[in-house]
């Protein structure tokens, strides 16, 4: 017989947890540990496994995410903006939101099931029990009703969005987000040499017109000490970006990239920008099987546009996987035209929301929606053409 169980913590997940032959870093139990060690303020994170009979055939991670509007919109200077906003957030989205995946993270990171011993109706209606069983719960213990539930990130080819019976039934509406950035790493590329010279002319002399001005810049992988001793300094860096997004739904704890380190050992990658010896910036990857996922970075301002920083760490993300054999680097939603211009390519993605309240109607949220994630008109740049 088909059933569910939440579990509210890594320490009480079984210990076949990580048998399952799904190939996520995102799923497994060294990243989750990680996440719910150092997970923002707002966001608390639960775990659904879908049993047939007692064997575990499938998982889904459940983010319950409270909007705390200071966070939301952090410096924004815009207060008409911030204002409006504000009122429309207020109004919809007052109270909690459940989340299947992963806020934190562009993709599906949220779900799996073994195809060989579950349909996806059934998988998927386990997870809609154990959402109506979560939402129950959190109600009691901390007096809070959930008012918007979402399926994130999903491509136009992924096998979920195939269920759309399902998502009608439940009154869903299919949305589209930011698109991922993904960079495919050809097979004659045996170095970084031989990406460098697919370029065209403008490219290349772009290309070295940024290493030039980075050329007094240390990179440097930082160890668990290091990322321990430099904490401080990292989340300082973190923010001066993360703060300038304007619209944002969380807020890393300090300690996130200690965590990871900790649990992710070699997975996680940290790599410093040192200038005189003065940590200026940095940048993380994830290693993902054959993907290279990059995560959160952080730089100096100030410094910023004199050294092409982030360009530079654009470049040095690829150099990674290129020189260590992955088949794609996914570098993520936002600043969609800088990574084009390193050949980065966009895929379009798609949630599927809804709010729990009938008497507001979808087309309204759809404007929190767009509000939220503007779909941003941007020119993607060619530069192997």
């Amino acid at each position: 017989m088909t059933h569910f169980k939440l579990y509210h913590s890594t320490s009480d997940l079984p210990e076949y947890w990580d048998e399952l032959p799904v190939q996520d870093v995102f799923l497994k139990t060294p990243f989750l540990k990680a996440l719910e060690a150092s997970s923002p303020t707002n966001i608390s994170t639960y775990f659904l496994g879908v049993f047939n009979s007692n064997n575990l055939v499938g998982i889904a991670i459940i983010q319950r995410v409270e909007m705390y509007l200071d966070d939301v919109f952090r410096k924004t200077s815009n207060k008409f903006f911030k204002r409006c906003g504000k009122v429309l957030i207020s109004k919809i989205v007052k109270g909690n939101a459940l989340i299947v995946g992963n806020l934190m993270h562009t993709g599906q990171h949220g779900m799996y099931y073994n195809t060989e011993r579950i349909t996806q109706d059934i998988y998927l209606n386990q997870v809609s029990e154990g959402l109506k069983e979560l939402t129950k719960v959190i109600r009691k213990q901390f007096n809070k009703k959930i008012r918007i539930i979402a399926f994130k990130d999903y491509f136009e080819n992924d096998t979920f969005l195939n269920s759309t019976s399902f998502f009608k039934k439940h009154n869903f509406y299919k949305a589209q987000a930011q698109p991922n950035m993904i960079f495919e790493i050809k097979n004659h590329w045996l170095s970084s040499e031989d990406y460098v010279l697919d370029f065209n002319k403008k490219y290349r002399r772009r290309y070295k017109t940024a290493r030039k001005k980075g050329q007094n810049i240390e990179c440097k992988a930082l160890t668990l000490i290091d990322v321990k001793n430099l904490s401080d300094e990292l989340y300082k860096l973190y923010e001066n970006v993360s703060d300038n997004a304007g619209v944002n739904s969380f807020k890393l704890h300090n300690n996130h990239f200690y965590q990871l380190k900790k649990e992710l050992q070699d997975d996680f990658k940290l790599f410093g920008y040192f200038l005189d010896h003065q940590l200026i910036g940095f940048y993380t990857l994830i290693k993902n099987n054959d993907k290279l996922e990059t995560y959160f970075l952080g730089y100096n301002p100030k410094l910023q546009h004199k050294h092409q920083m982030y360009l530079n760490m654009l470049f040095d993300m690829a150099f990674f996987g290129i020189e260590n054999k992955y088949s794609q680097v996914i570098f993520a939603r936002t600043a969609m035209e800088i990574k084009s211009s390193i050949g980065a390519k966009p895929y379009q993605m798609f949630i599927h929301l809804k709010h729990t309240n009938n008497f507001i109607a979808n087309t309204v949220l759809k404007l929190a929606v767009k509000y939220a994630n503007p779909v941003r008109d941007w020119e993607e740049r060619h530069p192997f053409s």
